[in-house]
């Protein structure tokens, strides 16, 4: 393991391990000692990882507050407190969320569907732009402070970046910065459709993150408010799960896809 001082890989392994199970190294070129954690997000966390990932799996999955994970897990002999919670959400989520943005590179659709929907961040109306593609996989998603011409264009630039796809068709409501910004963006051979009714497809996504959003009575930081929404999104269009039409899917399938992709997850914030 290289020396996340200084970078050298003159380091050799000490013996014995920490409280928590991790190898400890020295470097022969700076003379300092680490361990596995060591330069990591989790730097100086007194928690072991999986039981940090599993706080910050259910606050983003489940509806439960800051304090109720606290509770949680303090009935089964583990003390932290909620500001822990949050400071590991605030860790962990750009985490989770970056590397399941790099995993849906080129596998998005080319139909979108395009909308914007309400939150109320520190007291005020926020815009949460989200889209799907046709068969209802997450696009992207970008929570702006105002609904105009720029965050139209910033949206639809952030989500042909991340999912690194030409669309061919995109629809909207009849916003009138949408067919600028998607002539700006994503060019002009796009069929740009404006009808509420062809669009129902994500105006009945937006439940799920309205689900999660009105139990925690809004959000007090713009900041972690769209870390969080995206965090969010991304955990929950990976846990989704899709199948075609008149396809039978046992319920004990379903759970061994579940539990790999949890795995998958923790591998994440392993990497990390």
């Amino acid at each position: 393991m290289d020396c996340p001082h200084c970078r050298s890989s003159a380091t050799t392994e000490r013996e014995g391990r920490t409280v928590h199970g991790f190898r400890r190294f020295r470097c022969r070129d700076c003379g300092r000692r680490f361990n596995e954690r060591t330069g990591t997000a989790l730097n100086r966390v007194q928690v072991p990882t999986d039981i940090v990932f599993l706080v910050v799996f259910w606050r983003l999955r489940y509806k439960l507050s800051l304090r109720d994970l606290a509770e949680m897990f303090l009935i089964r002999g583990i003390v932290f407190t909620h500001e822990a919670v949050r400071d590991w959400e605030a860790k962990l989520a750009p985490l989770l969320s970056e590397g399941l943005r790099k995993r849906r590179a080129g596998k998005a659709g080319r139909c979108w569907h395009v909308d914007e929907t309400y939150l109320k961040v520190a007291g005020k109306w926020c815009y949460l732009y989200r889209a799907i593609d046709r068969d209802g996989n997450l696009v992207d998603v970008y929570l702006s402070k105002s609904r105009d011409m720029a965050a139209a264009k910033a949206f639809l630039r952030s989500a042909r970046s991340v999912t690194q796809v030409e669309p061919e068709q995109v629809t909207t409501d009849g916003h009138t910065s949408y067919p600028k910004a998607i002539t700006d963006e994503l060019g002009t051979d796009v069929d740009h459709r404006t009808s509420q009714y062809k669009n129902n497809v994500i105006e009945q996504n937006h439940r799920s993150i309205k689900a999660r959003y009105r139990p925690m009575r809004g959000f007090k930081n713009f900041d972690a408010a769209h870390r969080f929404c995206r965090a969010f999104d991304e955990v929950h269009n990976f846990l989704r799960s899709a199948s075609y039409i008149n396809q039978n899917v046992s319920l004990a399938r379903r759970r061994t896809i579940h539990v790999q992709r949890v795995a998958a997850l923790r591998d994440l914030i392993s990497v990390a």
